[in-house]
């Protein structure tokens, strides 16, 4: 691994995937990075749906959902670990009360300069009596990679890096999301090569 590979930094970036990425879980894959160092990196597909709504996730947990807002978004594939376990996407809870310090859950991993990922069933709490972070994306299982693994796809041009932005997370449509995740580096689906190319 050179140098410069070793100081990139892609927190709060999305990886698109490359056309060549041809294994099912990743082909027109947009993934938002929680976590990025030298032993290596963690994050959440955000652009493909599971079959199961936030309503029937609500269900399985023995929750109530009471928040309209929510009750059809579908609940989203994160990637192939950890698939029975759920993470939750949302905005840092401080933007909407300042005068807090850090997250309200019990376990939560802030992104720095963007988002905040949740694994414990409290948020989900929060949510279901009607309150909790504006905006959530909640996805089963997640995305990583061992030391020097993502540096390496990174080389073969597997994946485009882009500054991430919470609005192609939250406000845009699932099925749209990859497209928008282009838009941010100027770019369209139909400009790419499905062969990486190597100089």
């Amino acid at each position: 691994m050179t140098a410069d590979s070793a100081s990139i930094d892609l927190k709060h970036h999305f990886l698109i995937a490359m056309p060549g990425l041809e294994d099912e879980t990743f082909a027109r894959s947009v993934i938002y990075m929680c976590e990025h160092s030298a032993r290596g990196a963690m994050g959440l597909i955000i652009n493909k749906p599971s079959d199961i709504s936030m309503r029937l996730l609500f269900d399985k947990v023995d929750l109530p959902l009471r928040r309209e807002d929510l009750m059809q978004n579908p609940v989203g594939h994160g990637g192939p670990v950890q698939t029975e376990r759920g993470f939750v996407l949302h905005d840092p809870l401080c933007m909407d009360k300042p005068e807090q310090e850090g997250s309200a859950y019990a376990s939560t991993l802030t992104v720095p300069g963007g988002l905040e990922m949740t694994t414990s069933r409290d948020v989900l709490e929060a949510l279901s009596s009607g309150a909790g972070p504006r905006r959530v994306l909640v996805t089963l299982g997640y995305s990583s990679w061992g030391e020097g693994q993502l540096e390496s796809e990174l080389g073969e041009n597997t994946w485009l890096t882009v500054a991430a932005s919470a609005d192609v997370i939250f406000e845009v449509p699932m099925a749209e999301r990859y497209d928008r995740a282009l838009d941010l580096l100027g770019l369209k689906s139909w400009m790419l090569s499905p062969d990486a190319g190597h100089a």
